[in-house]
């Protein structure tokens, strides 16, 4: 599984339609969204309350994936509360420096990321699921990185380097990564994801 699993599972054409945006725009919004709810859920899974928490809300949402048609079929009122969680005191400075990201101009990411975020708890829900079922899981899963190596796979990252993975990736998806010194978005994540510069 990967980010563009979640490509796959959004209704692209419906959010640019109600964003007012090309579809070309709404996907690149759609990748940066999705990559900032996984770097904000792998965050907060690095802490044990933080990631029992997460397990407690996936339940939630285990077997609700399937593609969305259209934007009115998502839970937004839901959406908006995973938001909250999964961002905490930097939803309001995440949501402005995506919405004043240049290849994104024009989208409201306040309206998209509660789209985003049913669909990305999700899929991880399932994700967590599959992984759990398989023989031997359970003592791979009690060193509490469960969930976070499930978020570390959609990212491509794995769970292998502490933390420093995701942000890597994270940092790359989004073009900002750690050397280019115009990486707001790469910055506003590093922040996010523990202080990466």
């Amino acid at each position: 599984m990967a980010l563009d699993d979640i490509l796959t599972q959004v209704p692209i054409d419906d959010i640019a339609a109600k964003l007012g945006v090309s579809p070309d725009v709404a996907k690149e919004a759609v990748e940066q969204g999705g990559a900032v709810l996984l770097g904000g859920l792998a965050k907060n899974a690095s802490t044990s309350e933080g990631s029992a928490a997460i397990e407690n809300a996936l339940k939630r949402h285990e077997g609700k994936t399937g593609a969305a048609k259209k934007v009115d079929d998502i839970d937004q009122a839901d959406g908006g509360k995973i938001v909250s969680h999964i961002l905490g005191d930097d939803e309001q400075k995440v949501t402005q420096t995506l919405t004043e990201s240049k290849e994104t101009a024009g989208i409201d990411f306040g309206k998209l990321l509660p789209i985003l975020a049913p669909i990305v708890m999700g899929l991880i829900a399932n994700a967590t699921k599959d992984k759990s079922a398989k023989p031997g899981a359970a003592e791979a899963q009690s060193g509490g990185g469960g969930i976070g190596d499930v978020i570390g796979g959609i990212l491509g990252g794995g769970g292998s380097s502490g933390g420093g993975g995701i942000g890597d990736v994270i940092g790359g998806l989004l073009g900002g990564g750690k050397s280019s010194g115009g990486g707001g978005l790469g910055d506003l994540l590093g922040g996010l994801l523990g202080g990466k510069k």
